[in-house]
């Protein structure tokens, strides 16, 4: 039996491997069409309130926060901090930050309400009452931006029909090397893989690393008690906002997301939630991505084919067209292609990761476990007492 089916798997891999050579060379295009630059220019600077959930000192906290206190912008800004246990050691970080600053309009908030679902947004919602100003911004703590972050996201924000903006991100990893791997998946795969579904009108996201609105928008989709549940709750921000009419803009320029991990566990865990997350979000979409594996299924093909000339030569093309790829990402980024020769191990972890997220319903986040519904909503696993 298996001998009957085997001729057939060696070249539905092979034909798999093709199709994602294919595509990282399409991928490799749209990089190279991504300028990274944005002609919205600022004309008028509304108030603004920027939101910050925070949990736990993470390496290079207070460089990142600051990036966004730094801001040369000339309007009104508060800044909220939020924790949801007093003895966060992010408290620290914020109230030497707020000692540096003291002119700056800084403040930081512990929660009372309980944590819910989804720890982040619970602590949006104990901020949003404190929001005072016409302009929302909220970012991920593990983001890092330029001085002129805010007036260019102000001015995107005022283009007419905008409701949201959001920002792609790169990855810029500690001195480890599962940090240097897991800023690889940022840059080689999620960049690439958004940047073709932009362009081919596949791909509708929001991202952690920017959501920009106006309060009054805000306040249209529900505020953000109506995604206390979502795993994913900045995809349906995005998608609530919509849902209300309005267009969510991505500018044409990145920021920069940290990567802390220093141990392989750490890389897994935080790979497996990303996927899971992604498959939660659109499971079709999810599926298609098998074409972006091209170097396991030629390993796979070549292995059942006894690695003849046609295997050898799949794993071959799939390997120069990946590098053409992260070549490609690396000039674009302006980033050191010392990295590249990570590639191949890279690309395998990716596919392993891709395979295992079909499998796990349950989920790790900021050290509790949530099992993922089918619409992408939390459900606490609460685990039995010994």
């Amino acid at each position: 039996m298996l001998d009957a089916i085997t001729p057939w798997l060696v070249a539905g891999f092979l034909v798999l491997a093709a199709t994602g050579c294919v595509y990282a060379l399409i991928a490799a295009v749209a990089m190279r069409r991504f300028t990274g630059e944005d002609a919205s220019e600022a004309t008028a600077f509304p108030s603004v309130t920027i939101l910050k959930p925070l949990h736990g000192a993470e390496l290079g906290l207070h460089d990142k926060l600051a990036s966004f206190c730094d801001q040369d912008y000339p309007g009104p800004v508060q800044i909220l901090f939020g924790v949801q246990d007093a003895n966060d050691p992010a408290v620290a970080v914020v109230d030497r930050l707020i000692a540096e600053r003291p002119g700056a309009d800084l403040q930081l908030l512990v929660s009372t309400r309980p944590a819910g679902p989804n720890p982040k947004v619970a602590t949006l919602i104990g901020l949003q009452g404190r929001i005072r100003h016409d302009v929302v911004v909220l970012s991920d703590s593990d983001v890092s931006v330029e001085r002129n972050y805010l007036a260019r996201t102000v001015a995107t924000l005022a283009q007419p029909g905008v409701g949201l903006v959001t920002c792609l991100y790169r990855g810029t990893p500690v001195p480890s090397l599962w940090a240097r791997l897991a800023s690889m998946a940022i840059d080689y795969d999620f960049l690439p893989n958004v940047l073709v579904g932009l362009a081919l009108g596949l791909a509708r996201p929001c991202f952690g690393s920017t959501i920009a609105m106006r309060r009054e928008t805000l306040e249209r989709i529900g505020g953000f008690d109506a995604f206390l549940e979502y795993l994913a709750d900045d995809n349906a921000i995005g998608e609530a906002v919509r849902g209300i009419g309005m267009r969510v803009a991505i500018p044409r320029w990145i920021v920069e997301h940290a990567c802390p991990e220093r141990s392989f566990m750490e890389l897994w865990s935080h790979e497996l939630r990303w996927a899971r997350t992604l498959r939660a979000v659109s499971p079709a979409g999810y599926a298609g991505m098998v074409i972006t594996h091209p170097l396991p299924f030629a390993l796979l093909g070549a292995s059942l084919n006894g690695l003849g000339a046609l295997g050898g030569g799949s794993i071959v093309a799939a390997i120069a067209c990946r590098l053409v790829l992260q070549l490609q990402v690396d000039h674009t980024l302006h980033v050191s292609t010392s990295r590249w020769w990570l590639g191949p191990a890279r690309d395998l972890l990716a596919f392993v990761v891709y395979v295992a997220s079909f499998f796990v319903d349950v989920v790790s986040w900021r050290g509790q476990r949530y099992r993922v519904r089918a619409d992408g909503t939390l459900v606490s696993v609460v685990e039995p007492k010994a």
